[in-house]
């Protein structure tokens, strides 16, 4: 009898202990009826691995993204769905295939962050009714075709020429400009010219040349000129008159 209660006592023990969990309140679980699953509350991260995906403009590329989401309704995370990390995986797949493929290449390098958005806001919202929060979406690598970067490419180096002839046309025209108002200001102010004359004169003797050149103003020259005209003048009749003999 005594060993028969011992027997009992260490049955009831093994009962309870399979039937008793301590978290943060005490749960009683009928075995074979009741099953304890854990669930991880924290931020979970999970990698989309590359997915095929045809632009609108029909280049082909290969994207691969990494989803941030939470349980936050464990109950639903195990009861609405067979397995929620599978779940949301194919989910996330499909998504990125989804909304990449409604986009232009330019637009897939150049506007991530939208794209970013409409993959979190789509999957946040197909993945509500498991308990799961989806927090953020970001696009890691865009994988292009040889052929496509080498054309990438050349229009990269095409823009730069492009632009390199811009900023070289606008720094000449500025120049011009600038001549422009140099030259208004030599013939207002005379002196001006004076001074700049003194100023180049003294940068070509700074430097080791052996020949100087002297710029002679036209005003020099215009008494001389005015004397010429003079003597031509009195030349005219003379040469009429030996016309006029012969």
């Amino acid at each position: 009898m005594y060993y028969s209660l011992i027997v009992l006592i260490v049955l009831i023990v093994l009962f309870l202990s399979s039937a008793i969990r301590i978290l943060k309140e005490l749960i009683i679980l009928i075995p074979v009826i009741d099953k304890m699953v854990r669930v991880s509350l924290r931020l979970i991260v999970m990698d989309v691995p590359p997915q095929d995906i045809i632009t609108r403009d029909n280049v082909s590329v290969k994207v691969n993204a990494v989803v941030y989401f939470r349980v936050m309704e464990s109950i639903h995370a195990i009861v609405q769905v067979e397995d929620f990390m599978y779940a949301t995986s194919q989910l996330s797949q499909t998504t990125l295939r989804s909304v990449c493929g409604q986009a232009e290449l330019d637009q897939l390098l150049s506007q991530r962050e939208e794209l970013n958005s409409k993959l979190q806001e789509y999957l946040d919202e197909h993945t509500d009714p498991w308990g799961i929060k989806v927090s953020n979406v970001e696009i890691k690598h865009i994988d292009l075709p040889v052929d496509m970067q080498r054309a990438m490419a050349k229009q990269a180096e095409a823009e730069r020429e492009r632009r390199a002839k811009v900023i070289n046309a606008l720094g000449e025209a500025q120049a011009a400009d600038k001549l422009a108002e140099a030259a208004t200001t030599i013939r207002d102010h005379p002196i001006a010219l004076q001074l700049r004359f003194l100023q180049t004169m003294r940068e070509i003797s700074s430097e080791n040349n052996t020949t100087t050149i002297f710029p002679i103003p036209l005003d020099l020259f215009k008494p001389f000129m005015g004397l010429v005209d003079k003597l031509k003048q009195l030349d005219e009749p003379v040469k009429k008159e030996e016309k006029t003999e012969a």
